[in-house]
């Protein structure tokens, strides 16, 4: 296997309180000759647990970011055991730019695992983390929200993986955590994602949805950080008990045809939110052809009944574009 040629300007061995970069090099006209940071941050006291904790991965999605500096900002190196790595902008010139995908590439982060060590930015951000930093690890956490484009009911994301044990480490993480929805990834997920690097690595992991709509929800980002700290209480890092939680509901994405997709271009009048339950034939919204007044409006009806995970953000939407995530409850 390839070295990576992504370097850390901080040793992850150390004990402390250590704070600097992931070079990335990358020779372009904003930086010719220097290298495109990504911040690290490493809390280290002794040996016990190695947590990853990513964050910025889509740059229009702060929810994450901003609960992982409060989680920062909020712990001393003697409250722990073990490592906390935290990397709140994995995706950093995406996130300067407030892009899902990197104003230097034009990359998807999270469609960009395994990565390659002599590829691009965002590759190169990919291969390190699968190649140098998951296998570091004994869980991570990928935080993501819908962004600008969309906004999703708070959930957590464990993998449904072929290896049974793996599979039910990834859902106590996910129970740890304590939002009231778990969406179980399935066979729609995507095997580009950082989700489906930590199990090529064997490694337990959670994503979560946070919202969305390209800003920072106080609730959700106070929920976030809350869930951030039961779940290193879960893995041994924080001392105390994990409390006790309502039982989440859980659910799956069974096929895209269950979800609703703009089937032509125009203004999307929803009727319909996020986390809400639905039944076939209810009415989702009605698509107005603004730009064609003379063309009647048309109603958008959900074709099975199930749980909306998503919905837009976007007013105005184009053929293909997502209206609805729709999900099935399962056991």
């Amino acid at each position: 296997m390839c070295k990576s040629s992504v370097t850390p300007t901080i040793d992850l061995s150390a004990d402390g309180r250590h704070v600097g970069d992931l070079r990335v090099k990358w020779s372009d006209n904003a930086v010719p000759l220097g290298y495109h940071p990504v911040p690290i941050i490493s809390l280290r006291r002794g040996e016990g647990p190695v947590v990853l904790l990513f964050g910025g991965t889509h740059g229009d999605e702060f929810e994450g970011p901003a609960a992982l500096m409060r989680v920062v900002d909020g712990l001393e190196v003697g409250d722990i055991t073990g490592q906390i790595i935290i990397l709140p902008a994995l995706n950093m010139p995406a996130l300067q730019d407030a892009s899902r995908v990197s104003p230097i590439d034009g990359v998807n982060l999270n469609r960009a695992f395994p990565g390659n060590p002599a590829g691009n930015v965002t590759e190169q951000i990919a291969w390190y983390v699968e190649t140098e930093l998951l296998p570091m690890a004994d869980a991570a956490v990928d935080l993501h929200s819908g962004g600008k484009a969309s906004v999703f009911a708070p959930c957590t994301l464990p993998t449904r993986t072929a290896d049974e044990t793996l599979a039910a480490r990834n859902l106590a993480l996910a129970r740890a955590f304590g939002l009231p929805l778990i969406w179980v990834l399935g066979g729609l997920n995507d095997p580009r994602s950082l989700n489906s690097a930590a199990e090529r690595a064997g490694v337990p992991m959670i994503a979560a949805e946070l919202g969305g709509g390209g800003g920072v929800d106080p609730a959700i980002t106070d929920a976030t950080e809350a869930g951030l700290r039961r779940l290193l209480r879960q893995v041994g890092i924080l001392r105390g008990a994990v409390p006790a939680l309502q039982t989440p509901r859980m659910v799956t994405l069974v096929s895209n045809d269950h979800s609703l997709y703009a089937q032509s271009e125009g203004i999307f009048d929803r009727k319909v939110s996020a986390g809400q339950r639905v039944v076939r034939g209810q009415l989702a919204g009605r698509l107005h052809h603004a730009a064609e007044p003379r063309r009647p409006s048309e109603d958008v009806r959900f074709p099975v009944d199930g749980w909306v995970l998503a919905h837009t953000n976007r007013g105005y939407v184009r053929r293909g574009d997502m209206l609805m995530l729709v999900a099935q409850d399962i056991d």
